[in-house]
């Protein structure tokens, strides 16, 4: 597909699924030539995506993406992200702190399995630069949220 046909099936997809007012309609036409030459390496924007809004992965900030992305090479093992960007409907039906760094795109939990794969994942992360770390017993969260205190981890 060229770099034109993507970015017209992009403004297209905007303009259907912008039911809402004129600013967020911009808002997400924005986000979607923003992302529109973005390329990452082992995943994709959907795996990012809030499940209740389709095509909301555009709205993770690159700069994470491009951090987790390399963290992934580094790792040399597959991360299952098991949530991304979340909308505030879909934080509070799973939970989420009111003030998620998911909701601003700069956050993902990731899948693991054992403390092997923790340890592996922890690691490529930091050699990134990511410094906010939460560890539950089946993922690990991570986050460069700068509105918050830097160099933590903290449990689930």
């Amino acid at each position: 597909m060229s770099k034109f046909s993507r970015l017209l099936s992009l403004v297209i997809s905007a303009i259907v699924r912008s039911n809402s007012s004129t600013l967020q309609w911009t808002q997400n036409l924005l986000n979607l030539f923003k992302m529109a030459n973005f390329k990452m390496n082992f995943f994709t924007l959907n795996e990012f995506e809030s499940p209740d809004l389709p095509g909301s992965g555009n709205k993770m900030d690159q700069e994470f993406l491009r951090k987790i992305d390399k963290a992934r090479e580094i790792a040399n093992i597959p991360f299952t992200i098991n949530s991304g960007y979340r909308t505030q409907k879909h934080n509070l039906k799973v939970g989420g702190v009111f003030a998620s760094s998911h909701k601003k795109g700069l956050a993902a939990d990731i899948s693991t399995k054992g403390s092997d794969q923790k340890f592996i994942i922890l690691d490529a992360l930091m050699k990134v630069g990511f410094t906010r770390f939460g560890i539950g017993s089946t993922f690990i969260h991570v986050d460069q949220d700068t509105e918050k205190s830097q160099n933590v981890i903290w449990t689930y």
